[in-house]
């Protein structure tokens, strides 16, 4: 017979941990609050990087040149009214150093450039201001680089540049040689071009601390009041939606008793992933509310296969009580709750090795909610089962209908 687990035994201390973990997310939701991502919280954010000018291109003539960046190369786009298309394709495997692609781009009528950085500096990395128009014109359109060896900037000489804007939260993101920032500004509501006003004043900011042609804007984004309010209540709703769906589920093909322990056991998860954000100040944004919903879902598939096999022993094991069912039940049941939580693990660990930004976080919240939630299934979920049974006239355990058995009448 299989080695039956006293887990019964743990669930008074589980269930006190679990709620000084609970108590200590809320009390630091209350002293430090929630880091809101700019979906949750009306304002600005940008990732600059502070980066001279390799390179800047421009163009006189009648036709429209565009210039297209790919992982392979960099491909000029010549188009115009009463003329052929025409692409001039600059592949890094055939030019690989500024200098090669500089001698090349000057044999396209009209094209003009001028280069900054060594000629021996790698064309592969270059890279645009992504707030800039990428059509040649007589403006300069400028491709920057890091130079190697370069000082890091800090985080605070950025935060110096924003002095204009106190409540600015500036993140170093990478590594610090990579002098990749992301700037967050918040919105206060009271100026309808918010958007425009904001995203100058720092750009003016920045160049005037760095000097002109030596920040490059990676990414730009804007979320107005009246969004972040509607996608904030609309999250909340959804996942009460959640909750209330599971519980129904739960009910229908359980028992109440069942059901609350079931939602009692996501409950637990989500208030866990909500302490784990606020003490690691991971940014809450849209990507953790599907994280958190996928927690939600992955929690409710574990615990729903455990009440299975509790109903299941239930009918095998008349004989024994509700705890003893649920300690029987769990350890058959902990060989596959482990085995399939490590191997989903395994795909999500790559995720959060190999990947950055956003995606890196929700990896980080899938290991942290999938922890929780084999956790919450055994100890949470149970001990409610548990402390129900003592007062119930059933002891805690599902009434089953006698078995029908049918009677062949003998025929004389």
């Amino acid at each position: 017979m299989k080695r039956v687990i006293p887990f019964s035994r743990a669930f008074l201390p589980c269930v006190i941990l679990s709620v000084a973990i609970i108590a200590s997310g809320i009390f630091g939701y209350f002293t430090k609050g929630i880091n809101y991502g700019i979906d949750f919280q009306a304002g600005f954010i940008e990732k600059v990087r502070i980066a001279p000018t390799a390179l800047s291109l421009t163009y006189e003539g009648s036709q429209s040149v565009t210039v297209e960046q790919s992982s392979s190369g960099i491909d000029l786009v010549v188009t115009g009214v009463g003329s052929d298309n025409q692409t001039y394709n600059f592949p890094y495997s055939s030019f690989s150093t500024v200098g090669s692609f500089a001698s090349a781009v000057t044999s396209i009528p009209g094209v003009r450039v001028s280069v900054a950085a060594p000629a021996d500096t790698p064309l592969g990395s270059v890279f645009p201001d992504s707030s800039v128009l990428a059509r040649l014109s007589q403006v300069e359109y400028r491709l920057h680089y890091v130079p190697s060896g370069a000082a890091p900037v800090s985080a605070d000489e950025v935060r110096s540049a924003l002095s204009g804007y106190p409540a600015a939260a500036v993140q170093g993101v990478g590594k610090s040689e990579d002098r990749m920032f992301q700037i967050r500004v918040p919105d206060d509501g009271t100026d309808e071009n918010a958007s425009a006003t904001i995203k100058s004043a720092v750009s003016t900011a920045l160049l005037g601390a760095f000097g002109a042609g030596n920040v490059a804007v990676y990414t730009s984004d804007f979320v107005g009041s009246r969004f972040s309010s509607t996608l904030a209540s609309q999250s909340a709703l959804l996942v009460i939606m959640t909750l209330g769906l599971i519980w129904v589920y739960a009910t229908i093909r359980f028992r109440w008793d069942f059901a609350i322990g079931a939602v009692l056991a996501i409950l637990h998860d989500a208030l866990v992933m909500i302490a784990f954000i606020v003490w690691t100040r991971m940014q809450f944004n849209s990507v953790t509310i599907a994280a958190l919903l996928t927690i939600l879902g992955y929690s409710i598939n574990d615990t729903v296969v455990i009440f299975d096999r509790i109903r299941e022993n239930m009918r095998l094991h008349p004989e024994l009580g509700i705890t003893d069912i649920l300690n029987l039940s769990q350890s058959e049941m902990l060989g596959r709750s482990v085995i399939t939580t490590l191997t989903t693990m395994l795909a999500v660990v790559s995720l959060y090795v190999f990947t950055t930004g956003d995606m890196k976080d929700f990896a980080l919240a899938l290991l942290v909610g999938m922890t929780s939630g084999v956790y919450s299934t055994i100890m949470i979920a149970s001990a409610f089962i548990s402390f129900i049974g003592r007062y119930r006239k059933d002891g805690g355990r599902i009434a089953e209908k006698a078995p029908r058995v049918r009677v062949a009448e003998e025929i004389v």
